[in-house]
């Protein structure tokens, strides 16, 4: 296509493809798309060993990564470990989630062991996430993008150095004020129909008014994100002025998918009303799969949920071994398992490849134009 965007990055087709798994990642740059890889769950080995898996797959087609470095967080400017910030987690919460666990008859003995293979929340402030750039840059990326957040004033310049884009999530027209006066040069309207975190504003209205705020800014891309699972909608959103369209929720239901086997047959069954925005899982907002879970969280005399990192150290371990046991049949874990999705799990009735995805978005797109273009008198 021929668009700024798709030069920029020597891409055919303005379809940028967020997924933890490496495997779609690859299927779609390979299939004309943009496939960025998120990184939050990576230690910097595990992080290197994924990018040279997708570089000696994709051949040189382009690819890019995704950080979570949060402008907010508890803790944000210490050097604190996570057992030390887990320590913070009042015992009271960690009852509610036993007790949540044990109505569902399931075993809490050794639940809030330490896992050696666990993630490490400092890869979310400014020093970990270079770390984790310090491996990326050695790889071809062409874009970084932050999840959460201005992106700190290092890490783009280090990335705009090697010629690398910046992008950056925004979920309101003074977020994407704020990164276009930092430097970021692709800006992600993420409406509240996005699976993970996201603001209020729906999609519809957030890309027209983020394009608005921007206006005086130049160089600036904006991709449409939230609720996007079809070219039809990827073609709305570029009517309205969007370089393109960012899907993370669409690859969940692929083949090559990180999805467990039943949170992917829940996701196939769900419509788009089986999403929640809560802060249970992360300690920030984010659209979810609604379960047991969730709705222990809602229900009345449920604790607050902890802030950015607590509430994601209090609820992984339990979540790590719902899941587990859901694989196998685990009823009182089924109910429970969940994970990020938007509203668009409506629209993902069936398994298929990430590749057949990405040419069904192509197809669906052109036959989107060419019934707008018909519109028009001649």
């Amino acid at each position: 296509m021929n668009t700024r965007l798709c030069k920029r990055l020597g891409i055919e087709f303005p379809l940028f493809g967020f997924s933890h798994c490496r495997d779609v990642v690859a299927e779609v740059t390979n299939a004309g798309g943009f496939g960025v890889l998120g990184a939050v769950g990576l230690t910097p080995e595990k992080l290197d060993v994924e990018l040279r898996w997708i570089t000696d797959r994709v051949n040189g087609k382009p690819f890019g990564i995704d950080l979570l470095i949060p402008e907010k967080m508890l803790g944000k400017e210490e050097d604190t470990t996570d057992a030390e910030l887990r320590a913070r987690i009042p015992a009271g919460h960690k009852a509610y989630v036993e007790g949540l666990l044990r109505r569902h008859q399931i075993d809490t003995s050794g639940l809030w062991d330490d896992d050696p293979n666990d993630r490490d929340s400092s890869i979310m402030r400014e020093a970990g996430a270079a770390r984790m750039l310090q491996i990326a840059f050695k790889y071809p990326i062409k874009m970084f993008v932050n999840a959460l957040g201005v992106p700190p004033a290092s890490i783009i310049a280090n990335a705009h150095e090697r010629g690398i884009l910046v992008g950056a999530l925004t979920g309101s027209p003074r977020h994407a004020i704020k990164h276009a006066q930092a430097g970021v040069d692709v800006l992600v309207a993420a409406g509240g129909e996005a699976g993970g975190h996201c603001g209020e504003i729906a999609t519809i209205v957030l890309v027209p008014e983020v394009l608005q705020a921007i206006e005086g800014h130049v160089n600036i891309d904006v991709l449409a994100a939230g609720g996007i699972a079809t070219g039809r909608q990827m073609a709305a959103c570029m009517a309205m002025g969007a370089a393109g369209a960012w899907c993370g929720s669409v690859w969940l239901t692929t083949t090559e998918a990180e999805t467990t086997p039943t949170v992917k047959e829940k996701m196939l069954k769900a419509t788009s009303a089986n999403t929640v925005r809560s802060r249970s899982r992360t300690g920030k907002p984010t659209r979810q799969l609604q379960s047991a879970w969730t709705d222990a969280w809602q229900a009345e005399g449920a604790p607050a949920p902890l802030p950015m990192p607590l509430q994601g150290l209090l609820s992984r371990p339990p979540m790590l071994k719902v899941d587990k046991l859901a694989v196998g049949g685990h009823e009182g874990a089924k109910a429970i398992s969940s994970y990020f999705v938007g509203q668009c799990v409506g629209l993902m009735n069936e398994e298929q490849s990430t590749r057949s995805v990405v040419y069904e978005f192509k197809k669906d797109f052109y036959e989107a134009v060419e019934r707008l273009s018909a519109t028009l008198a001649d």
